[in-house]
């Protein structure tokens, strides 16, 4: 078994349920577990310099016989290994030299060699150099024979207006030299398809490769899927392919099962050990983009673990999401008038309806203005000045000023840390995180992101920020202060970039638009509570 001894643990309680995956606090057993962990890693020196690069782990509190132990996982593979002896195998370890899954990749590198061979050939390039060389001589040739065309033609007509030529004489010369144009016009229409098919026979070649590639690793990544057969705590057992079919990408996302959640509960279900509570953190640098802290805890991911664990979980007694066990307070109105209402959102409450269930502003305004229109959104977590519209005249107005950038706000947000800014400007380009939704990456070829800041204080070592968002992109503000090339330092209790805790401090503070109907500028200002 490798379920491992838990110290110091006298006096904590066990939990009433098993852990919520996607939105928790680490239990302390989850928490003493992590820590020996961690001092196993930082033991093991020869680790070091992958580990710095950072990776997820995750640990598993169980029982077994009335004893209380834990297991440890790490997600992907570690020193080019999944079985390493402290830690869970993988549900299946593509890994083994003797699996298929190492003997089809084999052949699939084979079939990459030989596409590189022919791509780099003496014969494939020469043909597409002399083909670039061909189409250059072709075109000079086909202008060559439009100017002489066209020098044809003037002269023909400056011959007709001088009068004293044979009329049908200049019709035989204008059709001899069109004759004479088709004639070479179809030999270098004919050298051109020459080079072309050369290039095109040689390329055929390769492709059919590339098809074969597609085709084998394909069903190869399929067959792979196949052997992940998740186990729940019913005894249950489905693949992931079976899993993943009524989702909407219905094929795995690669990778999906060799995350630290599922081996966990894998490996306990097959050796009839009671899951308790789990909980799972980063090790290690934040990776190029994303936004992770070192040491700290995450939730599982949505894009492979989600329905994974909505199978794997079915038969544990698991804490509800606490999203939808705490009803957000009610809204307060700032200002109104017939055609706009400024409320205050608390944080906790949606902006528009959701999937989950969670109380938005968006019902609140409809229940008491049925034509209402949410004019721009603050994210769940973040509180403050929400603009609603109460009919589609004033919506589509303000909307005009928000896409042109006209409408000016700002935010309050305390920071975990001290930075060492006073002011500056922000630029990262955002885009999802499509396995790890909503959070979102740093990404070149992500949509442009500008936020301002200026420093207002420093409180018992976290920073007081105003924010003055440019733009508007999700999660702008939370990802420009926690990543590496940002602030470096997150928004205190941002559980999806930093670290929970009772609410995420930041708070849409003022705001400062032109009346959709008067043309009169409205300032209003909602002073942040915390």
């Amino acid at each position: 078994m490798l379920h491992r001894f838990l110290s110091d643990i006298e006096g904590i309680e066990l939990p009433t349920q098993f852990t919520y995956p996607f939105h928790y606090t680490p239990h302390p057993l989850c928490r003493r577990a992590a820590e020996q962990v961690q001092q196993y890693l930082t033991s093991r020196t020869e680790w070091h310099r992958e580990l710095s690069a950072g990776k997820m782990f995750g640990v598993l509190v169980v029982e077994s016989e009335g004893e209380i132990g834990f297991l440890a996982a790490f997600s992907g593979n570690l020193a080019g290994r999944n079985d390493h002896e402290y830690f869970v195998p993988a549900v299946y370890d593509m890994l083994r030299p003797d699996d298929f899954f190492k003997q089809e990749e084999a052949n699939i590198s084979a079939i990459n060699q030989q596409i590189k061979a022919l791509e780099s050939a003496e014969e494939f390039r020469s043909a597409r150099e002399q083909l670039a060389r061909t189409k250059e001589e072709c075109d000079a040739a086909l202008r060559t024979i439009k100017v002489r065309l066209a020098d044809g033609k003037a002269l023909r007509s400056r011959l007709r207006a001088e009068g004293g030529y044979d009329e049908q004489e200049l019709i035989l010369s204008s059709q001899r030299e069109n004759a004479e144009a088709q004639r070479e016009k179809r030999a270098i229409k004919e050298k051109l398809e020459q080079a072309t098919a050369l290039v095109a026979e040689l390329q055929a070649a390769i492709d059919d490769l590339k098809h074969e590639r597609q085709r084998r690793s394909a069903e190869l990544q399929m067959r792979l899927f196949e052997q992940f057969r998740m186990l729940n705590a019913q005894g249950e057992e489905r693949d992931l392919c079976d899993i993943f079919a009524p989702t909407p990408q219905q094929i795995p996302p690669a990778g999906a099962g060799e995350c630290a959640a599922p081996k966990l509960l894998q490996y306990a279900y097959k050796n009839g050990l009671r899951p308790i509570a789990m909980a799972e953190f980063w090790w290690g640098n934040s990776p190029k983009g994303e936004v992770r802290q070192h040491g700290t805890f995450y939730p599982a991911c949505n894009g492979k673990c989600k329905p994974i664990l909505g199978h794997m979980l079915i038969g544990l007694n698991v804490e509800p999401n606490p999203l939808m066990e705490i009803a957000p307070p009610e809204p307060k109105i700032l200002w109104e008038d017939e055609w706009l209402v400024a409320i205050d959102k608390p944080s906790g409450m949606l902006s528009v309806r959701g999937k989950s269930g969670v109380r938005s502003a968006e019902e609140w305004a409809t229940e008491r203005y049925p034509e209402a229109m949410i004019v721009h959104r603050l994210d769940q977590s973040t509180s403050g000045i929400l603009i609603i519209a109460k009919n589609k005249t004033a919506h589509e107005v303000l909307q005009k000023q928000f896409i042109s950038r006209t409408v000016k706000k700002s935010y309050i947000a305390l920071l975990e840390g001290v930075i060492p800014q006073k002011q500056g400007e922000i630029y990262l380009p955002l885009k999802l995180d499509y396995d790890n939704r909503p959070r979102q990456m740093v990404a070149e070829d992500g949509r442009a992101a500008h936020t301002i800041f200026e420093v207002e204080g420093v409180e018992s070592g976290r920073t007081r920020v105003r924010f003055y968002p440019i733009t508007g992109r999700t999660h702008q503000l939370r990802v420009h202060s926690a990543h590496a090339d940002g602030l470096g330092t997150p928004i205190v209790g941002d559980d999806i970039y930093g670290t929970s805790a009772e609410r995420l401090m930041l708070h849409a503070e003022t705001i400062e638009f032109q009346h959709p109907i008067t043309g009169e500028t409205i300032s209003l200002k909602s002073k942040a509570e915390f």
